[in-house]
């Protein structure tokens, strides 16, 4: 057991103090960039107001928020304040950062995973099949479905969908997260599926078909081996050359290009979001950007990156238990 956790606490403790330095260098490019923004944050500020004020008035505000300091003083007030668990407040919702993360963080994690999860998969599944029906008519349309699903923007198959089942159809609501007019302690786990379906399904279309592609390409390098070939001369059927020898040897690269998709996702949700006006992290990320909310737009950017980076170290742990040899040579 001591041994375990040794193998185990110095790979997590080197990955830890790159997360701490990823985490630093991400605050810091995105402070920047909120920095050189043309936006003016005071002035969405005002116009949200929807009343005018004084030029002393905007003074104090200004004085208040600190946009007259320079940028490195007022990088390092904001990451020690942040260190201290004061995430700031929102100048758009007029609420704490972190009360408004962690309300939209649990919607955006459902339909993320939810999304992550169909995508892994039909991906996994659908390359398999053009694998093993390498050049017939099943490999033929898969591959060109793959192709025309990844080519098309996530905001038009969802208005797509959205036109086609919530609206012709009506089997499905047209937005939100819950039935408007129903209280949160209200809503059943039924309703909450319902209007999560069709935002998770635009968002798993828009992810299987690079993981179906790859799975397909890997599965038939194996099939090509020649360890491969021999075990045909025996006699094994196609499938059970799959289960054997295929399954192991593709499951790594399907399983390494799944957790890589997280960063892809996140940026897919917030166009699926709007679209569905699903309450996430993904609408508050885009009304953040759009009204210059300096606060929610930076704290979504650490959560983001930090969601990242624990689907990474998911990803390096499962790698030990999907195949015990990189277990055995793990430090």
């Amino acid at each position: 057991m001591r041994k375990f956790w040794r193998r185990l606490g110095r790979p997590l403790l080197g990955y830890g103090v790159k997360v701490i330095a990823l985490l630093l260098a991400v605050s810091l490019v995105a402070f920047l960039l909120v920095c050189l923004s043309p936006v003016d944050p005071v002035q969405q500020y005002i116009l949200g107001l929807g009343t005018a004020i004084s030029p002393e008035q905007r003074a104090e505000i200004e004085d208040y928020w600190g946009v007259n300091e320079p940028p490195v003083e007022r990088y390092v007030h904001w990451l020690s304040e942040l260190l201290r668990g004061n995430w700031g407040e929102s100048a758009l919702y007029r609420r704490p950062v972190l009360d408004i993360i962690g309300e939209r963080f649990v919607n955006s994690l459902a339909l993320m995973l939810c999304a992550w999860v169909l995508s892994g998969i039909l991906g996994f599944v659908l390359g398999c099949v053009m694998g093993i029906c390498q050049g017939k008519w099943p490999d033929r349309l898969l591959k060109r479905i793959s192709y025309l699903i990844s080519s098309i923007p996530t905001f038009w198959l969802g208005l797509v969908l959205l036109l086609i089942f919530a609206v012709w159809l009506q089997w499905f609501p047209t937005g939100f997260s819950a039935p408007i007019g129903v209280t949160q302690e209200n809503v059943t786990l039924g309703q909450r599926l319902h209007h999560l379906a069709l935002p998770a399904i635009t968002l798993s279309l828009m992810s299987f078909a690079n993981i179906a592609l790859h799975t397909r390409q890997k599965l038939i390098d194996v099939l090509n081996s020649e360890y491969v070939l021999f075990a045909r001369a025996r006699g094994e059927s196609t499938w059970t050359l799959l289960r054997r020898h295929g399954l192991r040897n593709i499951l790594l690269p399907a399983l390494t290009l799944q957790f890589a998709s997280f960063a892809e996702l996140f940026g897919g949700s917030v166009l699926a979001e709007n679209v569905f006006s699903y309450p996430g992290l993904g609408s508050a990320a885009a009304a953040a950007g759009l009204n210059a909310d300096v606060p929610l737009l930076l704290g979504i950017t650490l959560i983001s990156a930090i969601f990242v980076c624990v689907g990474n170290t998911a990803a390096n742990l499962l790698y030990g238990v999907i195949d015990p040899k990189i277990r055995e040579v793990a430090p």
